[in-house]
C-alpha cells in the first residue's frame, strides 16, 4: 500500500514540476538573434543596432559595460519585438557586456569588441574557406589558420548556406575567434586576409559577417519585389525545379542576408559574378540594383561598397568567351553606385589553374580589397589601391596604337615583357600584339602588330583566360578593357 502511495505522490510531483517548468517558459526572458551573441564585435563611434524577442508589449531594459550611468528602456510590440540603436564608444580591445532583462530575466552578452565590422557577401570565391574545397587549395591557408591567433581582434560570423521561400529572420551561428584552429580554417579565405590587413594596419578589432553561397548570382541576393520586375527570372516553385540549388533567385536572400542585415556595419565588400557570365547585358544595372537595396535595408547610408572582378577561367559550351563581357559589366557598374571601387583579378591566377574557378591566391584578392578601404575609408592614402585603367582614349599613329590610362598612383610599373594585348584592323579580326612599348613620358602604351598595318581597336586581356603583365603601383593589374564595341 506504502510503494502505491509512493507512486502516485511522485507522478504528482513530477506533474507539479512540469507545470511549474512550462509556466516559466510561458514567460520567457528576452531572446536574441544569434548574430547578437557573445565574442561579437559591434562598429566603433556609431549608432549600433540591437534588437530580439521579449513578451508582447515589455519594458525591456537595456545596459551597457562602457557607459555605466546609460539605462535604455523600449517596449516590444504586439508581436514581442523590439529594435533600438544606441551609441558605441571608440575601439577597444577590453572586452564588454550588453544585458536585457525585460522583467522575467535577464540576458547577457559577454566578450563583446568595438572596432571595425565588414559585410562579406557573394558566392564560392567569398565562401571558400581558408582551408579550401575540395580538390581546389588556398595558398598558405593551413599556415594562415597555425597563425591566426595573434589576430585576437579579429572575429567572424558565417551565415550557413540555406534556401527560404519567406523571410527569415535567425539562424543557427555564433560568433568565432581565432583561438580555435578549426573554426580559423572554415573563415572565408578572401574575408580572412582583408580583415587581418584591416586589423595590422588601424589597430583595431575587425569584426566580418560572411553571407555566400556558391554559385549564386546576383539575383539572388534581391528580393522578390524587385525581381518581379525582372522578364527574364522564373519566381515559381513550379519553374525552380528545375533549376540547380545555386541558381535560383531570391532564396538565399530571404534564408540567409535578411539574417544579417540589420547588423551595423561600416562597409560590404562582394566576390560574385561567375553564375551571371552569359547575362552581361544587365548584369551592372542589377548590381547597382542590389547594392541600392542593400545599404537602405542595412540603414547606414552610403556605406562603402568594395567588389572583386571575376578571375580569368577557361569557360566552355555557351558560356565560351563571354567572360569578359561580364568583367566589363563589372568595371562599368563603379560609375552606377555611388562609394565603390572594383579589385582586378587578372594576374591572380597561375597557368594550370586554367580550368578551375577557384584560384589558389586568395591573399592578395582580400589584401586588395584592403588597400581600398584603407585609402578611402581609413584615410591611409599612401596606400595605392587602383590600378591602371584604360581612359577612353587611344590614337594610331604610324601603324601604331597609343593607349591612355588613368588612375596611374604611381604610374605603370612595368617596362618590358608587356603581355596581353591585342590588335584589330578594319576586318576585325584581332592579332597578338608583337611589339609593345612604354612611352613612360605619357604613361602611354603603344602596341603593334606585322599582320595589322593600321589599327583600328586594341583589346587587352579581353578573353575567358588571358592573365597580363601590365601593373601600376603595388603590383596593381591592368583592369582588362576593349576600345571597340563589336
Amino acid at each position: 500500500m506504502n510503494r502505491i502511495y509512493l507512486k502516485v505522490m511522485n507522478r504528482v510531483f513530477f506533474a507539479v514540476i512540469a507545470a511549474f517548468s512550462l509556466a516559466i517558459s510561458s514567460h520567457a526572458m528576452v531572446k536574441l538573434p544569434s548574430i547578437m551573441g557573445d565574442n561579437m564585435v559591434i562598429q566603433q563611434n556609431s549608432k549600433v543596432r540591437l534588437w530580439g524577442q521579449a513578451r508582447p508589449g515589455a519594458e525591456v531594459c537595456i545596459r551597457v559595460s562602457w557607459d555605466a550611468d546609460a539605462l535604455y528602456k523600449l517596449s516590444s510590440d504586439k508581436d514581442g519585438k523590439f529594435e533600438i540603436a544606441i551609441p558605441s564608444p571608440g575601439a577597444t580591445y577590453t572586452p564588454q557586456i550588453i544585458t536585457f532583462n525585460d522583467g522575467d530575466g535577464e540576458v547577457t552578452i559577454k566578450n563583446v569588441l568595438v572596432g571595425e565590422v565588414w559585410f562579406a557577401g557573394g558566392q564560392s570565391n567569398m565562401e571558400m574557406p581558408l582551408k579550401g574545397f575540395a580538390g581546389c587549395v588556398v595558398k598558405d591557408g593551413m599556415r594562415e589558420a597555425i597563425c591566426a591567433e595573434s589576430f585576437k581582434g579579429v572575429r567572424f560570423f558565417t551565415v550557413p548556406k540555406r534556401h527560404s521561400w519567406t523571410i527569415e529572420t535567425d539562424c543557427e551561428s555564433s560568433w568565432k575567434t581565432t583561438e580555435s584552429f578549426e573554426d580559423v580554417m572554415n573563415f572565408s579565405a578572401t574575408a580572412w586576409f582583408f580583415a587581418r590587413n584591416l586589423e595590422s594596419a588601424l589597430h583595431v578589432p575587425v569584426g566580418i559577417v560572411v553571407c555566400a553561397y556558391g554559385g549564386t548570382r546576383v539575383e539572388s541576393w534581391l528580393p522578390r519585389e524587385i525581381l518581379e520586375n525582372y522578364p527574364d527570372i522564373e519566381l515559381t516553385e513550379e519553374g525552380m525545379k528545375n533549376m540547380q540549388d545555386y541558381e535560383r533567385p531570391l532564396l538565399p536572400y530571404n534564408a540567409m542576408f535578411h539574417v544579417a542585415c540589420r547588423y551595423t556595419y561600416k562597409g560590404i565588400i562582394f566576390y560574385q559574378g561567375c553564375s551571371n557570365v552569359g547575362r552581361h547585358e544587365n548584369y551592372a544595372k542589377r548590381l547597382a540594383t542590389m547594392v541600392t537595396h542593400w545599404r537602405a535595408v542595412m540603414g547606414n547610408g552610403d556605406i562603402p561598397f568594395y567588389y572583386v572582378e571575376i578571375a580569368p577561367y577557361h569557360y566552355d559550351g555557351a558560356q565560351n568567351e563571354k567572360s569578359p563581357y561580364l568583367r566589363e559589366a563589372q568595371f562599368k557598374a563603379q560609375k552606377m553606385i555611388p562609394n565603390s571601387a572594383m579589385v582586378s583579378t587578372n594576374n591572380l591566377v597561375l597557368p594550370f589553374e586554367k580550368h578551375n574557378i577557384h584560384p589558389q591566391l586568395k591573399q592578395p584578392v582580400g589584401e586588395r580589397l584592403s588597400y581600398h578601404a584603407l585609402n578611402k575609408v581609413y584615410g591611409y592614402k599612401d596606400v595605392c589601391c587602383d590600378g591602371p585603367q584604360y581612359s577612353g582614349a587611344w590614337k594610331e599613329k604610324n601603324g601604331e596604337a597609343w593607349v591612355s590610362f588613368e588612375n596611374l598612383q604611381m604610374g605603370i610599373c612595368r617596362n618590358y615583357d608587356i603581355q596581353g594585348f591585342e590588335v584589330a584592323g578594319e576586318d576585325r579580326i584581332f592579332h597578338p600584339a608583337d611589339t609593345i612599348w612604354l612611352h613612360w613620358q605619357t604613361n602611354e602604351v603603344v602596341v603593334s602588330s606585322k599582320r595589322v598595318k593600321q589599327p583600328v581597336a586594341v583589346r587587352y586581356c579581353f578573353k575567358d583566360f588571358m592573365p597580363g603583365t601590365l601593373i601600376g603601383g603595388n603590383e596593381l593589374p591592368c583592369i582588362p578593357f576593349r576600345t571597340d564595341e563589336w
